[in-house]
């Protein structure tokens, strides 16, 4: 029934899209912590696109009736946090190093195009974002840093951490509750909804894309492990038991890591695939 709150109707009507993102290959190995320092790093650059998108929409429509009362970029908005951790794995010069992948660019697109012309839709983006990360996203957090061997004081996770919000729960119940007050007629409800079901489908095509990719990447004999790859996943290894004597220091080993080369069509497929995971995980928990 239409009469329900847009937030449970927004639960209904996404249910099998979000079962869809959820249960992929990608979001099982993250969980497994089976995660590599270089598709962390492309994830985050990928968000940060997003996000900067997303907010810049945000901002426009601040005093946007069919948006300000959910407006809470104290609480929320991440594009800042995303500079600090790419600025951590990438270092000085991040922005001219970072990558941003088609499918990536698909959904930056989007944002921009509801931002300017059906503002009321904008709703329907935050609340899958935001509240996906303030749930799911947690999770995620312990996962990457346990996985990636970061460190304990929270360098490369500021994307996960809101300081502005001390009871998560709290919070998103408060923001359900300005989200449901939102004046909508039945017609911009239906749409709200569905652009909610848009929302997960731009990023089920983002895995299948990557799925296209691997196997023609398999059928072609293209697809191969880059050393950086190897080598990452070596200096993880080797810090599961400890920092071995004698070697330089854990961050050290990462930096010189990442500064080896790797293809764009391995970005492609590692970029993509990750914020498929990323994505599904942080919705999980809505």
């Amino acid at each position: 029934s239409m009469s329900k709150d847009l937030s449970e109707l927004m639960k209904e009507a996404t249910k099998e899209v979000h079962e869809q993102a959820e249960n992929t290959p990608f979001m099982s190995n993250f969980q497994k912590g089976q995660v590599s320092l270089q598709e962390f790093k492309l994830v985050t650059a990928s968000l940060y696109f997003i996000y900067s998108a997303l907010e810049e929409e945000i901002e426009r429509n601040k005093d946007n009736p069919v948006f300000a009362p959910v407006y809470f970029p104290a609480e929320l908005h991440r594009k800042a946090a995303l500079e600090e951790d790419l600025k951590y794995f990438y270092g000085s010069n991040w922005r001219e190093e970072i990558p941003c992948p088609g499918a990536t660019q698909k959904y930056v697109e989007r944002l921009h195009y509801v931002g300017k012309n059906h503002p009321e839709l904008l709703v329907a983006h935050a609340y899958t974002r935001y509240l996906g990360d303030l749930s799911g996203g947690q999770v995620l957090k312990k996962i990457a840093q346990k996985a990636l061997q970061l460190p304990s004081t929270g360098e490369g996770l500021a994307f996960f951490t809101f300081d502005g919000v001390s009871n998560a729960t709290k919070f998103k119940q408060l923001y359900r509750s300005r989200m449901n007050a939102l004046e909508m007629d039945l017609a911009t409800k239906k749409r709200v909804l569905e652009e909610a079901k848009k929302a997960f489908l731009l990023n089920i095509q983002v895995f299948e894309a990557l799925q296209e990719l691997v196997s023609k990447g398999q059928e072609n004999g293209h697809l191969v492990q880059p050393k950086a790859e190897l080598r990452t996943r070596n200096v993880n290894k080797s810090y599961q038991h400890g920092p071995v004597p004698g070697k330089e220091s854990e961050r050290t080993n990462r930096r010189h890591t990442d500064m080896m080369p790797i293809t764009p069509p391995v970005r492609w497929i590692l970029a993509l695939g990750v914020l498929a995971m990323t994505v599904a995980v942080g919705l999980f928990a809505m």
